[in-house]
Parts: C-alpha cells; structure tokens; sequence
C-alpha cells in the first residue's frame, strides 16, 4: 500500500470518527435542551469525560448545564425535597467544562453546603468545589470569600474560615473586609454581627437572583432574632417595675422603653402574647426564622427566593 492510500484511510477513519463524535454530541446537547430526565442527562456523569466529547464546544455545553443545575435546585427547592443528589455533578461538569465560570462556585458554596430543604447537605462538595475555582481562578477575592463563608456558616471551623479569608486577603484587589474578617475571626466568631457582615457581602458581590433572595432572606432572619431578643429583655424590665407583663407593645412605649411600635422587616409590627413573647405577625413572610414564630410553628414551602433579590 502506498503513502497516498495510507493517509487516504487515516484521513477518511479520522473523519468518520469526528463525525460520529459530533453525532453523539449533539445527541448529547439535545437530551440537554429538551425535557429529559436529568438521570438522562447525567449518563455520563464524569466530568473529565464530558470535557473529552465536547469537541470544542466546552463554553456551551457549560452554559447548558449551567442552566440546569440552576433548574434542577430551583424545582427541588421550591418542592422542600429531602436531597439534591444531582447539584454537586451538575456543578462539577459545568466547572470542568468552563473553569472559569465564577457564578458557578458561588453558587455551589451557598445551595451545596447547607442542609436540605435549603441545601444539598454537602459541605464537603461545596468545598472542594470552590478550592477547584481557587486553583483555576486564584486572583479572584470571591472564591476565597466564598471558602471563608462555607467554613464560617457551615461547618462553623472559624480556624479554617480566617485561613480563607487570610489567603484572599492577599490577592491583587481583594476587598478590605476579607482582611478584616480574617484579623477579627477569633473575637467574632459566631456573633450575629459576623454573620450579618458575610450575609450582606455575598448579597453584594453576586448577580445572581438565587443567591441574593437567599442572602435576603438570611439578613431578614437575623434582623428578627435581634429585634425579638432586645423586645423581649425590655418585656422582663417592664414586670420587673410594674410587676406584670405589658398587654401591647403600647404599653412600653407609655412606660418610656419604646419610642415607637416596631417593626418587623415585611413593616408588620411585632406582637406581644400574653405569656410576653414577642412573635411577628406573619411567619411564613419570613424564611429561617428561629426567633419571634409561634411555639410549634412549621414553615411552608419557601416561596421562589429569585423574587426576594428583586
């Protein structure tokens, strides 16, 4: 056989087999775009595998399942699911297709870790996640912050959490707070204070709607528990000096404790029971509250969170 016919056949089987791989990709891509199953989607759910039939195609097929997984958690979400199985493969195809996709790993870091109905339950997953995003993106402040805040909010390892926010703090441009977080990890650690700083800085470094309803939402339930908490010691002054508990909230205004009736964050003022608890008048308003519900009360399935970062 001469060179000619050689590279004829090399040629023509090289051929073939890119057209047979741009078949299954766009096989691929349609299962994708359609209504299947995301067991369907996920029959190949190795990453590097995905990242090996893209065949160039990397950037879309990352958007795809970028789309996806947003889909995916959004649904499960809204249906207070007890698992969500599919969200750290989902992120780790989309991320090893695109590396660079930031909005990814943030969202990883705050649907991954926390428990369900809220979160995939997968601290682990959420940080190994944002180490991948670290390595490939290491001049980016907010996947350090994002680290921090897993290790903060999460796992509650504040030893880890100043680790992280130290190692951002030294990237080109970090924002100041991560050096501050990091210097007053030790003396902060756990106070609501700490907590509403993180919650108000990931709602104002990310885009995305899920995220920054679920950032609100948080901010939302810290603002009652601090409210509740300092309504209810002026409650106990009021007994003590009169000795009975108020009737109304009227009440500690007339006694001088209050200027005014407060407020909830929906605007609703705050209620007084006669046993001197201190509840806001619609709980389901409000998402993650522990502070300031009725005694018993169970939440209902969340309300889209896309609404609240509005």
């Amino acid at each position: 056989m001469n060179r000619s016919r050689q590279v004829t056949i090399v040629a023509s089987v090289l051929l073939i087999t890119c057209l047979a791989g741009s078949a299954f990709l766009l096989s691929l891509m349609d299962r994708l775009r359609t209504g299947a199953t995301l067991e369907d989607v996920l029959f190949v759910s190795s990453p590097k595998a995905v990242k090996r039939m893209s065949l160039g195609y990397d950037g879309l097929l990352a958007d795809i399942y970028w789309t996806r997984a947003v889909q995916y958690f959004g649904g499960r979400h809204v249906e207070r699911a007890s698992h969500f199985r599919l969200l750290a493969p989902l992120l780790a195809i989309t991320t090893t297709l695109d590396p660079h996709l930031v909005v990814a790993y943030q969202f990883g870091a705050n649907f991954l870790s926390p428990a369900p109905p809220n979160g995939a339950g997968m601290p682990d997953k959420a940080i190994e996640l944002v180490e991948y995003g670290i390595r490939n993106n290491p001049d980016d402040w907010k996947l350090y912050y994002e680290l921090g805040f897993i290790y903060y909010i999460d796992t509650k390892n504040y030893g880890r959490a100043a680790e992280a926010f130290a190692r951002g703090s030294k990237v080109p441009n970090a924002h100041p707070f991560l050096k501050v977080m990091a210097a007053q990890m030790a003396q902060h650690a756990g106070d609501t204070q700490m907590a509403r700083a993180l919650w108000t800085t990931t709602y104002q470094s990310s885009q995305d709607k899920q995220i920054r309803g679920n950032a609100i939402a948080h901010l939302r339930a810290i603002q009652v528990e601090e409210d509740v908490t300092a309504l209810e010691e002026l409650v106990g002054q009021y007994g003590q000096k009169t000795g009975q508990l108020p009737r109304s909230m009227s009440d500690l205004v007339a006694a001088g404790l209050l200027r005014a009736i407060p407020v909830d964050p929906t605007g609703r003022p705050y209620k007084l029971t006669p046993q001197g608890r201190v509840e806001v008048q619609v709980p389901d308003d409000i998402l993650f509250i522990e502070k300031g519900a009725p005694p018993g009360y169970k939440p209902p399935d969340p309300k889209n969170l896309e609404n609240l970062g509005k």
